[in-house]
C-alpha cells in the first residue's frame, strides 16, 4: 500500500463513501437513532431521552463530515483537509470500537465495524491527494 497510490481518483472515492455513509450511518442516526441502535444489536434502556439525543449529536456530527466529502468531492475545495478528517475519523474508530470490544460492551455489529473502519482507513490513505 503506497500512500496516495490513486490520489487521481480522490474525488470520486469520497462521493461514493459519502453517498453510502449517509444513508447507513448519518441519516438514520440523526432521524432514528434508536430504530438504528436496535438494527445493529444494541439492548435499548427504557430511558430514551439521553440516548436519542447522544445519537441526534453524532448524527449531526457525521452530516458535517459528509457535506465535506460532497463539497471536496463535487468541487476539489478543501479535498486535502477532507482527508485529514477521514483519516482522523478513521483512526478513532477503530480505537473505539476495539476498547468497546475489549470490554464486551457492545454487540458483535459494532465490533465487526473494527474491520470496517480499519478498511475504509486504508482506503483513504489509498486515495489519499498527494
Amino acid at each position: 500500500m503506497t500512500l496516495g497510490m490513486w490520489s487521481a481518483h480522490a474525488r470520486g472515492f469520497l462521493l461514493t463513501v459519502m453517498s453510502v455513509t449517509t444513508l447507513v450511518f448519518a441519516l438514520p442516526i440523526l432521524f432514528t437513532p434508536l430504530t438504528w441502535a436496535r438494527l445493529m444489536g444494541w439492548r435499548v434502556p427504557s430511558e430514551t431521552d439521553l440516548t436519542v439525543y447522544l445519537g441526534r449529536c453524532l448524527g449531526a456530527f457525521i452530516v458535517i463530515v459528509e457535506a465535506l466529502m460532497l463539497r471536496a468531492g463535487l468541487t476539489g475545495e478543501g479535498l486535502e483537509f477532507t482527508f485529514q478528517v477521514l483519516v482522523a475519523v478513521g483512526v478513532l474508530m477503530v480505537v473505539v470500537h476495539v476498547w468497546g470490544a475489549i470490554q464486551r460492551a457492545q454487540p458483535t455489529s459494532e465490533t465487526l465495524e473494527i474491520g470496517m473502519y480499519a478498511g475504509l482507513l486504508a482506503l483513504t490513505l489509498m486515495f489519499y491527494p498527494v
